[in-house]
Parts: C-alpha cells; structure tokens; sequence
C-alpha cells in the first residue's frame, strides 16, 4: 500500500474535523430534546437534526474573519461557525450568561467572536441583516463573505427578493444559502409553488450564479461551498446555493411528528436512511471504535454545559429594559 501523499492525510483530518462537527450538533440537539420535557428550557427552539451537513459543510468553507446569520433553526450554524457553546445553551436556559443574556432564547443566537451575527426569529428576517453586513464590509474595502442560512419558506416572504436584487446590484460579497428541507411547517412545496417553478429559478432570475446540491453530504456541501466562496472573493458579487436536505423532528418542539400525517412515513424513512452522520461514517472510512469515542467525550461536554447553565443565575430585574430597542 502507498503511503498517503500530504494533501490526502491533509483531506482526511479536514473530512473527519466536519463528521466530528456535525456529531457534536447531533448530539447537542438529542441532548436539548431528551431535557427539553424537565421545564427548564422554557423557549420554543427548531431543531436541525437531519440537516448537519449543510452548516458544517459551508461554515468549514468559510474563512474566521467571514461573517454568517441565520433563522429560527440556528443551532447548528451557531456551533459550526465557532459559538460558543455554553453561551448558547445558557441562552436556552435563559440565563443571564447566555449569548443573549438569557433574553433571546434559542432563536436569538450570536456570538461576534466567531463571526456568527445573529438569527432572528421571524422568516426571512435575518436576510437583509445578511446583505446589509455584506454592504459594511464592501464599504470597508473588505473581502469578507456573508453567509445568509434559510429555509425554502423564506423565499415567499417579500423581503428575499428585495434583498437579493440589492446584492446583485450592489455586486456585494453573500452567500446565499437554502436549506431545502421540503416543507414550511406542516405544507410542502407542490402546495405553496407551482410544480414548474423551482426555488433555484427564483433566485436566477435575478441574475446571480445559482447552483444545487445534496445537503446531506458533507463532501458535497463543503466542495460546492469553497468553490462558490473562492469565485466570490475573486469576482465579487452575490451567489446562491439550494442544498436539499430534510427535518427529522417536527418544526418546532423536541418531538417527532410522524403521526400528523403530513409527510408519509415512506417518506421520512428514505430520508433518515440518508442520515448525513452515517453517509460521512461511511464515506470517511473512520477507523473501529472512533465515532463512539467521539460520542462518548461530546455528551460529556454537553452535559457539563446543561449542569453550569442550570447554577447560572437568572438576568436581574434592573437589565430588562437593557439592550432592547424599539
């Protein structure tokens, strides 16, 4: 057998550093639904188990000095992206160490550190954030590149058509990302589009570079997105990615929602089969016993994580009007 060349043992570390991350956002998740029922956690929060490979794959790609936003369903953007996260689960908790100071809870995430901007609760909300941080940085003579995650509902919010054509006129340096997960809660997408139209055409008629990809592997994120990111920097303006991918859990809550019957459970079946976790095991060629290691020390650190934000303190009654506009 032929010793690996530098670069091959280079891809392998980077390939296992992304299966690592996207376990570690699994596992922060399972753990935040296992804990969810003890009353503690008293936000709404989105989870994004099933969609690991789309954040890691694209927040790998990009540089520490990038910036991101995100949406309700940001926990995953936030970890991939380097937040902190004992902030974050602080955050959940509502504690006054929280990276919002315990008043945002899970869909108000930021940690300026790591270049992660923040996730607005409402939909669409946080694209012009996006597009108006890529504008400051064009005004500082920057090549940073905003990455602007979303979900397919976004596209029928007004906002996303005006924030695009903003970036395309203005030739500014985003990243338009959208996660494809089928559905904008409980309605899929031959519901709300007409069966000829895709989102990508949405986005292309704007005359922005459009590509697609499958969101569920990590290779595939992570290659498409360099690629994408590297012509930004070079050429300047505006490109936008539509990953397919799909929700395990229901829209909003801890649960599974199978029952409703809004989705088949063939359906569901064929796309947790797809699991991005197992499809990078399975690609990576990890050696026996490592995944389990990993999973074994990650639950570790999330525990210790929920133990210190339960002894947190809650914000003090004299910092509720603080950091609060209107």
């Amino acid at each position: 057998m032929q010793p690996k060349s530098s670069n091959d043992a280079s891809e392998h570390r980077a390939m296992k550093r992304m299966l690592w991350s996207m376990l570690r956002i699994r596992i922060v998740e399972e753990t935040i639904a296992d804990r969810y029922g003890d009353q503690e956690m008293r936000c709404p929060t989105h989870l994004s188990i099933g969609q690991e490979a789309i954040a890691v794959g694209v927040c790998t790609a990009l540089r520490d000095d990038d910036w991101a936003v995100s949406s309700h369903r940001a926990h995953a953007h936030y970890l991939a992206k380097g937040g902190s996260l004992q902030a974050m689960i602080s955050e959940i908790h509502g504690k006054s160490a929280g990276c919002s100071r315990g008043k945002g809870g899970s869909m108000h995430l930021v940690d300026l550190d790591a270049g992660f901007l923040g996730s607005t609760a409402i939909v669409a909300n946080s694209i012009p954030v996006g597009v108006g941080a890529a504008l400051t940085a064009q005004l500082r003579g920057s090549k940073r590149v905003t990455a602007v995650f979303f979900g397919d509902a976004a596209i029928e919010e007004g906002v996303f058509h005006e924030a695009v054509n903003f970036a395309v006129v203005r030739n500014l340096n985003v990243l338009f990302v959208c996660e494809n997960n089928q559905y904008s809660v409980y309605s899929g997408l031959k519901v709300r589009q007409p069966s000829a139209r895709t989102i990508s055409s949405f986005a292309a008629g704007y005359g922005l570079p459009v590509y697609e990809e499958d969101g569920n592997d990590v290779v595939k994120v992570n290659t498409l997105a360099s690629q994408v990111l590297n012509r930004i920097r070079s050429d300047g303006g505006p490109c936008f990615i539509e990953f397919a991918t799909y929700r395990w859990r229901e829209h909003c809550g801890p649960h599974f929602d199978n029952d409703l019957d809004y989705r088949s459970h063939d359906e569901v079946n064929a796309w947790m089969d797809r699991d991005p976790i197992a499809l990078a095991v399975s690609s990576f060629g990890c050696e026996e016993g490592l995944v389990a290691r990993w999973r074994q020390s990650l639950q570790q650190e999330v525990d210790s994580a929920f133990d210190l934000a339960r002894q947190q303190p809650l914000p003090d009654r004299a910092e509720m009007s603080s950091q609060v506009y209107a």
